[in-house]
């Protein structure tokens, strides 16, 4: 049915707004919160969150049902509220989110001076979790292969037309991720630009979702964690690394197979690209915390001078 498109949500009236939970966080440490959870973002027009003003509004698909938390960071506090039926555990979830609970003891970054530079500069960057693996391992699988502007319109069309309507005050209609990822028919993944492969392995997954959140809640650390997801068909490093990193703030992960990673690691670490090996290589003086070298390269905005026209997606959605 290549015409026929799904009814859309956001014509749906939002749910009726009650007095939300609220709470004040204090890091235990400075920490970066704003930066920590806006990695959680996909792209810039993502149903499930957004920031409007000094506020950051996020929708999540909790165990205890759906929630919106608005956050309004400031220094060293950050003041939360939260709506739906998951409101409870997003508040209690909420150090995690931001970054609370993520440890760099160990960390050295005099290893390299342009990383003991931009740690210096960023001493208070953490890396959140959202302890949400499903929904983490569907979004980063909306990201294999493809450009992150073909994976964010994928998942914005998706979350837009099967997810939840928030609750809440949201500044414009926001979605919660759908609760039945198996359930969407292959016709609105086309019509969204999937493409068949991410979209079965999506379903797939779906279909075993219940048992890969037991088996994930019972692993201990990154290697378990890496072993379960990539056991699952259509599951390889890159997507089981950047679920880790998602889910579980995981400092470790590193998602081999990017396109860009090793030349961006490479670059910053050498002045010039490597592959994936090398990037390994590079990152050996760090294991255990080669994601937060990363993300300090990232912050440090180190970045290979671009030597080419950006990659035009083509649109097959209508042949």
């Amino acid at each position: 049915m290549p015409g026929r498109r799904p009814a859309i949500r956001g014509l749906d009236a939002a749910p009726p707004s009650s007095p939300p939970i609220e709470t004040e966080y204090r890091p235990a440490a400075p920490i970066d919160v704003a930066r920590a959870v806006r990695h959680q973002q996909h792209g810039a027009h993502d149903p499930t969150m957004t920031t409007s003003g000094e506020v950051i509004w996020r929708v999540s698909r909790t165990p205890r049902g759906v929630a919106t938390l608005a956050l309004r960071v400031g220094r060293s506090l950050v003041r939360a509220a939260a709506w739906g039926p998951g409101a409870e555990w997003a508040i209690e979830q909420l150090p995690r989110l931001c970054g609370g609970d993520d440890d760099p003891e160990g960390f050295d970054g005099t290893r390299h001076p342009l990383i003991a530079d931009i740690h210096h500069r960023h001493p208070d960057i953490r890396l959140g979790a959202t302890d949400l693996v499903f929904d983490d391992l569907a979004s980063a699988v909306f990201e294999q292969k493809v450009t992150g502007l073909q994976a964010f319109s994928a998942w914005r069309a998706i979350v837009t037309w099967y997810g939840e309507r928030a609750p809440g005050p949201t500044p414009r209609p926001m979605f919660a991720p759908p609760a039945d990822w198996h359930l969407i028919p292959s016709w609105a993944w086309h019509r969204a630009g999937l493409e068949p492969p991410q979209s079965r392995t999506v379903v797939r997954a779906a279909q075993r979702r219940a048992s890969i959140e037991r088996a994930v809640a019972g692993a201990h650390g990154g290697d378990e964690h890496e072993r379960i997801l990539t056991s699952l068909p259509g599951i390889g490093p890159w997507t089981s690394a950047e679920t880790r990193i998602r889910a579980f703030g995981d400092p470790d992960a590193v998602s081999v197979g990017d396109y860009h990673l090793c030349h961006t690691v490479g670059y910053a670490l050498t002045g010039h690209r490597v592959d994936d090996d090398g990037m390994l290589e590079l990152l050996e003086p760090w294991r255990g915390h080669r994601q937060r070298v990363i993300r300090l390269i990232y912050a440090g905005g180190v970045f290979e001078p671009r030597r080419g026209p950006r990659l035009h997606p083509e649109d097959h959605r209508d042949r």
